[in-house]
């Protein structure tokens, strides 16, 4: 099912349209702020640039102070009833708003900016702790592309909207508290058909201490060393987007040369490339939380960052052109293409790590997680608002600021992955598998969702763990050859990905004992463990007897298993074919097709090895 199906589903629509206006009106709301004190109050120079500094200050306030709480609720109570609150609450700011631009009122709409701050900072940990609840594991990153695709959008839209409605001489300041008041209405009416979602820790005590509970959140948020780095994977894309953001008014005007319509194009290119990068996540990814995604779309914001600092900088010879003078111009297309693809693999960067917090996190402390993240979340914009200043004070433009985040970036990306592994062990298996192999998986909605399993699959070559490991939707311990395992230069990937090394009775008693005592612990811990029960690679295509280990396994844990057989790899580069002595040979076509299919899982009582040797061989087939 394409994740748009979604659409239809009563458990995504009304919160996809609730948060998407939700957003649509914050972003109203402020750009009609901005142009009111910026153009129309007659205020000099000097005290507008006051209120333009204070009014992100004040936004941002209440996520320090209040997303501890506000993580707290999210796991106390019922979250629809929540999300009607807050929505009630936003009809109230609107229309305090609106006495604020009808009156001119600065102050008054101060106030507002910090309530819509506080709207935000409670809605937040609701937002992304809904999704686990509602969707099946397949359908999370789907549906978080769509979350993040509509989000980028409806910004954009409100931007835009808020910008125009206030410009609109005479009435702009009806137009702005008609419209924010009405989508802030049509957002409460919408969240009512939002189905239960139930308290994921009834029984958790609140905490009022904002800034007790702030460091307790932050101590349960680095719990998890994956979780806490993926959290500030996503809190520094808030860094990178919040200068680049930040710089594209001046980078408009003075290097492009643009007026407001090419501020709007390049606002709306990288709005549209954002939400096609999320979109794509769901096709790139398999329907599986693919972290491997993360440092492909790292690779692509420092690439095509630097790309734009080189397709244009210095000070432009003409100014004032429109969108259409500006599109025309030499270069244009190359600064398109940049400002899109920036988008695009801000998309492919955050929404896997999104998902992999929800899906890594456990339940009854989700929301409290996404609370710390937000809370870094705010760290980080403030330090890109101080990074952004600092260059520009020390003599820097706005491309060459571009060019400082897209370098800083590298160093970045590259403390978080060598901290984390896991990032690129899974990006070397996302690239490999999708460049060599074109792979059809069918059955695998048999791998059970949680809770322990033994996968037992046929061996044809040395790529067997990769092609699994890339199309399994959850992690799996494979059990592999103490020699391979030992290889000095893989051993650190083969350990990153807990690998399990076995060796034979004969060749080291102490090393099959330790792999036994492994795979029991990993069962035990609710693991899929994989293993390949021939005990090496086939050397003729035809599938070897299993042996007896797999009933060993089951004796001490009795667990579900899972038969599986890969089809098409017998002649690959990485198998044994044409060579006795195993020499790798070019494979006969590019992107051979390979399917993986897997079977219903079997009690263990009826997993025998002979048992799951013929089910195996009828899942193969004659397709070696």
């Amino acid at each position: 099912m394409s994740q748009f199906a979604l659409f239809g589903q009563r458990r995504f629509a009304p919160f996809f349209w609730t948060q998407a206006l939700a957003a649509f009106n914050d972003n109203a709301f402020r750009n009609a702020l901005l142009v009111l004190v910026a153009f129309q109050l007659g205020l000099d120079d000097r005290a507008a640039s006051i209120y333009t500094n204070f009014a992100p200050a004040l936004f941002i306030l209440p996520f320090f102070l209040f997303s501890a709480s506000a993580g707290q609720l999210a796991e106390k109570f019922e979250k629809t009833r929540i999300i009607r609150f807050v929505k009630l609450f936003e009809i109230l700011a609107m229309a305090v708003a609106a006495a604020g631009f009808i009156t001119h009122h600065v102050s008054l709409l101060l106030v507002v900016l910090f309530m819509m701050g506080l709207h935000s900072t409670v809605f937040g940990p609701i937002k992304y702790a809904i999704l686990p609840q509602a969707l099946k594991p397949a359908e999370l990153v789907g549906g978080n592309g769509l979350v993040e695709m509509g989000t980028q959008l409806a910004i954009l839209l409100g931007m835009i909207a808020g910008t125009t409605l206030m410009g609109v001489a005479g009435i702009g300041a009806w137009l702005s508290a008609g419209v924010t008041i009405g989508v802030a209405v049509v957002g409460y009416l919408v969240c009512r058909a939002i189905p239960p979602a139930p308290a994921t820790a009834p029984a958790l005590k609140i905490n009022w201490n904002p800034f007790g509970e702030t460091a307790r959140v932050l101590r349960i948020t680095h719990a998890d060393r994956a979780v806490w780095n993926a959290v500030l994977g996503i809190s520094w894309f808030w860094f990178f987007g919040t200068v680049l953001v930040a710089q594209l008014p001046i980078y408009t005007r003075e290097t492009l040369g643009g007026d407001n319509t090419v501020y709007t194009l390049v606002l709306t290119l990288f709005s549209i490339g954002s939400g096609l990068g999320a979109l794509a996540c769901e096709k790139l990814s398999g329907k599986r939380v693919e972290i491997g995604l993360v440092p492909l779309g790292a690779f692509g914001l420092t690439v095509f960052g630097v790309d734009l600092y080189f397709a244009r900088h210095g000070v432009a010879p003409v100014r004032g052109l429109d969108w259409l003078a500006f599109l025309r111009g030499p270069g244009s297309a190359r600064i398109v293409l940049d400002l899109t693809l920036i988008g695009a693999f801000a998309g492919l960067y955050v929404v896997p790590l999104f998902a992999y917090v929800q899906a890594r996190a456990p339940r009854e402390k989700l929301s409290r997680i996404i609370a710390g993240n937000n809370i870094m979340n705010a760290v980080l914009i403030v330090a890109a608002a101080g990074f952004g200043l600092g260059l520009g004070m020390l003599g820097l433009d706005a491309v060459q600021i571009f060019l400082a985040a897209a370098l800083l970036n590298v160093l970045v990306a590259a403390y978080i992955f060598t901290l984390v592994p896991e990032f690129i062990l899974r990006f070397v298996t996302w690239l490999l598998t999708r460049t060599l192999y074109r792979v059809r998986a069918d059955g695998l909605r048999h791998v059970p969702e949680e809770g322990p399993a033994l996968l037992v699959c046929n061996h044809v070559s040395y790529v067997d763990p990769l092609l699994l490991m890339a199309n399994l939707r959850r992690p799996a311990r494979f059990v592999m050859y103490y020699r391979i395992f030992n290889i000095p230069l893989l051993r650190f990937l083969f350990r990153t990905a807990k690998a399990i090394p076995i060796a034979g009775q004969k060749e080291d008693p102490a090393v099959l004992q330790q792999a036994y005592d492994d795979i029991d612990a990993a069962l035990a811990d609710g693991e899929l463990v994989c293993i390949f029960p021939e005990g090496a690679l086939t050397r003729d295509g035809a599938i070897a007897p299993f042996r007896p280990g797999v009933e060993k396994i089951l004796a001490r844990r009795p667990v579900p298993v899972v038969p599986m057989a890969l089809r098409g790899l017998w002649g690959s580069m990485w198998s044994r074919r044409d060579s006795a002595l195993g020499r790798a040979r070019l494979p006969r076509r590019f992107r051979a097709r390979v399917e993986l299919v897997v079977d219903a899982p079997r009690p263990p009582e009826q997993a025998s090895a002979a048992a799951l040797e013929a089910r195996v061989r009828e899942l193969r087939g004659e397709k070696a």
